[in-house]
Order: structure tokens, then C-alpha cells, then sequence
């Protein structure tokens, strides 16, 4: 039964219009559209209802083709023969023992998701290596719907249009169905179909690239495709996630034939689509992955350290030790799980979760240390600095020294907020107009000039009058006797002419630093 399944097949593909158009009108089916819509047709026949009237049919349309063209006594030119084409000689079957069709370069048609481009028929195999596309850690492939295909042109005109017409099997509509995930969003199914898009180069795995003016229609209605980010920066053009396409919602979740119409832009790049069953993951799945099988042992990291600080004999300069953050560099708070790619020359790390995250949102996979790029195969957790920070509570960085140990640094907080300057205590006037102030040691007094010792002195209570600590950093000691003299002309002046206002001083009350 599947030989003959095999061979019916082969034969629907052989056929024309007219031949395909008189099978379907045999079994009531739809006679209009193009010839790849009739083949899918005429192949779904063959699939889901090959009964013995049907494949009677079949071979009596084939053998009354190839007759005629057996009987023209017009020779035709050599020509390689087609691999998904019967040989003239089926009609003498009976005759000449017949083998299977199943050498390794002979691809047989099959129904799901390989008419492509307006195309019938699968070409033949040829040594030409195929498109690859870069493997994505939010999506796990089930299954390959659609190998990538390149979009041929048909004509000349800017704007192309490639269908393809494919259905999903039993277990694939089952998978889609019973799926549903709780941290994405509502309807949206974790098992998925997705369409991607890539250059047709055979060089090495390929990322998604849409081609210009893409458009994509699922059936009978169109597929939201990512827009452009809008750009910040003056003559900077915007740029597009390229990312893969959810057709789910718009399919057939069923038996029935899905037609997917993928309109482009030609002009000149060659472009090459696939179809997966994926099953999306979040960034939660990836980090419990990554705590899984991706957590570096402290002593290999301890020796990566002491690799670090290795005196190099070449070089002039001796590092003994090296500074690591224990900040994030993304969001600028305490590291929870340090990660950092294993490409990565330095020795900092960045939060797996909010890094995830991030890629989950907008996938660039850049290490924000480095800014090189840092894949998800290649993150590791940094099992020593996983330590440290659950044994140092009380520090945002440490210093990694040269025998792989570690200290933390606290005090240098301490002494960034301290005043690298004197003080000056200034305070308000008393009744006397002299400026009081408390006193460095608690006691309080007036600010009187000081010699040029460059010290202030304890004052003494003289007249009644509380003396004061005197600190002074822009006078010197002729500056000073310059002051007491005009003091002393100031207190004559008093008792002529009464006595004068208060000074005010120009400062506030506090502490003010000398520099």
C-alpha cells in the first residue's frame, strides 16, 4: 500500500492542468485556481482518501498521457530525466518487473509545506549547501514545517508575491492546541508556528533579515510584522527587530490546508523563508536552565583570578590586585546571580535575571561589561563571586588579590564623604558686635584675627568678655595687626558717636569648608 501510495504521488505531480482538472471534477472537488492549488488538492487526495476507484483513475489518466507521447514517431533530444517524473514505460508494468523509486537523490513530494514560489514540484537534489539560520534561546523547535527556501522572482516587477500551501499532522495540531503558557500574554500559545526570514547565504548560520516592503497574509488575513524602533540620534536611520513571526492565531488548527502569502521587495538581495513548530520559552525557563547546568565552580573561577594577576615577566607593570563591582551595570543594583559570557576577558559581572530579561523584550545578547557580544550558550555563573556576595553584606566592591583571594572595600566610602578641607565654624554676633561661635571643643566665643602661626588659640575671659578660638587661613600676621588697628579706631569712633550697628555676617550659620 505505500508503494502504491508512492507511485500515486509521483504521477499526480507528472501531471497538467487538464489532466489535474479532470482527476478533481472525477471526485467532485474544485476544478479552479493554479496548477500548485490543484496539485495540493490532488495530493491531499491521494493522502487522506486513496481509494482503489481514485488510484484506478489516476493511472488511467498517466497511461493515456504518456501513450500519446509514445506513439509521436518525432524523436526528442537527450535530456536528463526529471527525478520526480515516471519513465515511458509504466504502461508496460506487466510486463517489466518494477522497482520502488527510492534512490538516495530522488525527493518524493509530500504534503506539508513544500510548494513554495508558485512551484508544483520539489527540484531536484543537488550539492548546493542549504540556508541556516542561527539558533534562538526563546524558542525550543519542535518541528521543521518548511525548509529555508529561497523567494524566486517571477517577473520583473518590484514588488513579489511567494505562496506556500501546507498543513499541520494530528499530533502537530495537538501540540498547538493543549498548550498554553501563564507568563505570556493572554491567548497566546506557548507551542507556535513562526515564519523566519533570512539572507540566502550558505556561509554560516544566518540571522532574520525581513526584506524590504514585507507583508505577510495567513489564509485570508494579514500578520502583524514588527515595525521599526524609532531612532534618537539626527540622520540615524531607524532600524527593525527582525525576529520570528506568530502565525498561530491566523491558521487552521486542523486538517485543512494553510495558504501563507509572503509579499517582498526585489531589489537584488536574494531572501530565504522557513517554517518551525516552536515552543516559546521566557526568561524565567532560561534562567532555571542556566542555574542548571551553567554555574561555573568557585575554584575554576579562584584560578581564573590567580591567571589574571599572573606577573607577566614581558611587562614593566605588576598588577596585584583587581577591583570587582558587586553593582549591576544594568540597572545599577546589588548583583543576585553573576553571570558574565565566557568570551569575556574581564573578571565583572552582570545580573543574569535583569539580563535575560532585557533580551526577552529586545534581544541584542551584548555583554554590558564589554559590549561584545555574549550568546546565551556561552553565559556562565561566576560560582566564587555567587559566594562572596552572600558572605558580604555590607560592601558594593571588592578586591580580588594576586593568590586568588579576595578582601572587601568599605573604608574607601568613608573617607569619600569625609571633608578634605579645614573647617571654619562661623556662628552669629553678640551684643558686643563680635562674632560668636561654639567652640570646636564645645565651648563657645568670638572669632578674632589670629597671628600667623597658623593655629587658632584658646581665648581667656578678659573684661567679661569670652575669648574664642581663632581660625583664620587667608590673613597673615600683618594683615592681622592691620585689623586690630582698625578695631581700635572703630571702638573710639563708639564713644563719639554712640554706638554703631551691628555687624552682620555674610555666612550662614554651620560649618563652611576652607577651599
Amino acid at each position: 500500500m505505500a508503494a502504491e501510495l508512492v507511485e500515486a504521488k509521483n504521477m499526480v505531480m507528472s501531471f497538467r492542468v487538464s489532466d489535474l482538472q479532470m482527476l478533481l471534477g472525477f471526485v467532485g472537488r474544485s476544478k479552479s485556481g493554479l496548477k500548485h492549488e490543484l496539485v495540493t488538492r490532488a495530493l491531499q487526495l491521494v493522502q487522506f482518501d486513496c481509494s482503489p476507484e481514485l488510484f484506478k483513475k489516476i493511472k488511467e489518466l498517466y497511461e493515456t498521457r504518456y501513450a500519446k507521447k509514445s506513439s509521436e514517431p518525432v524523436s526528442q533530444p537527450h535530456r536528463p530525466l526529471d527525478p520526480l517524473t515516471m519513465h515511458s514505460t509504466y504502461e508496460r508494468a506487466s510486463t517489466v518487473p518494477r522497482t520502488p523509486l527510492t534512490g538516495p537523490n530522488i525527493d518524493y513530494p509530500v504534503l506539508y509545506g513544500k510548494y513554495l514560489n508558485g512551484l508544483g514540484r520539489l527540484p531536484a537534489k543537488t550539492l548546493k549547501p542549504e540556508v541556516r539560520l542561527v539558533k534562538l534561546p526563546f524558542f525550543n523547535m519542535l518541528d521543521e514545517l518548511l525548509k529555508p527556501t529561497e523567494l524566486v522572482p517571477q517577473n520583473n516587477e518590484k514588488l513579489q508575491e511567494s505562496p506556500c500551501i501546507f498543513a499541520l499532522t494530528p499530533r502537530q495540531v495537538e501540540l498547538i492546541r493543549n498548550s498554553r503558557h501563564r507568563e505570556l500574554q493572554p491567548g497566546v500559545k506557548a507551542v507556535q508556528v513562526v515564519l523566519r526570514i533570512c539572507y540566502s547565504d550558505t556561509s554560516s548560520p544566518q540571522e532574520d533579515q525581513y526584506p524590504p516592503n514585507i507583508a505577510v497574509k495567513v489564509n485570508h488575513s494579514y500578520c502583524s510584522v514588527p515595525g521599526y524602533y524609532p531612532s534618537n540620534k539626527p540622520g540615524v536611520e531607524p532600524k527593525r527587530p527582525c525576529r520570528p513571526i506568530n502565525l498561530t492565531h491566523l491558521m487552521y488548527l486542523s486538517s485543512a490546508t494553510n495558504r501563507i502569502t509572503v509579499t517582498w521587495g526585489n531589489y537584488g538581495k536574494s531572501y530565504s523563508v522557513a517554517l518551525y513548530l516552536v515552543r516559546q520559552l521566557t526568561s524565567s525557563e532560561l534562567l532555571q536552565r542556566l542555574k542548571t547546568i551553567g554555574v561555573k565552580h568557585p575554584e575554576l573561577c579562584k584560578a581564573l583570578v590567580k591567571e589574571k594577576l599572573r606577573l607577566d615577566p614581558d611587562s614593566e607593570i605588576a598588577t596585584t590586585g583587581v577591583r570587582v563591582s558587586l553593582i549591576c551595570p544594568l540597572v545599577k543594583m546589588r548583583l543576585s546571580v553573576p553571570c558574565r559570557a565566557e568570551t569575556c576577558a574581564h573578571l565583572q559581572c552582570f545580573d543574569a535575571v535583569f539580563y535575560l530579561q532585557m533580551n526577552e523584550k529586545k534581544p541584542t545578547w551584548m555583554c554590558p561589561v564589554c559590549d561584545k557580544p555574549a550568546p546565551y550558550d556561552q553565559l556562565i555563573i561566576d560560582g566564587l563571586l555567587s559566594k562572596i556576595l552572600s558572605e558580604c553584606e555590607d560592601a558594593d566592591e571588592i578586591e580580588y588579590l594576586v593568590d586568588g583571594s579576595w578582601c572587601p572595600i568599605r573604608a574607601e566610602k568613608e573617607r569619600s564623604c569625609s571633608p578634605q578641607c579645614p573647617i571654619l565654624v562661623l556662628g552669629t554676633s553678640d551684643t558686643n558686635g563680635l562674632l560668636s561661635s561654639p567652640n570646636v571643643n564645645g565651648g563657645g566665643g568670638s572669632m578674632l584675627g589670629g597671628s600667623g602661626g597658623g593655629g587658632g588659640t584658646m581665648g581667656s575671659i578678659e573684661n567679661g568678655k569670652l575669648g574664642a578660638d581663632v581660625v583664620d587661613l587667608t590673613l597673615d600676621s600683618s594683615s592681622s595687626s592691620e585689623e586690630e588697628e582698625e578695631e581700635e579706631e572703630d571702638e573710639e569712633d563708639e564713644d563719639e558717636d554712640g554706638p554703631r550697628p551691628k555687624r552682620r555676617c555674610p555666612f550662614q550659620k554651620g560649618l563652611v569648608s576652607a577651599c
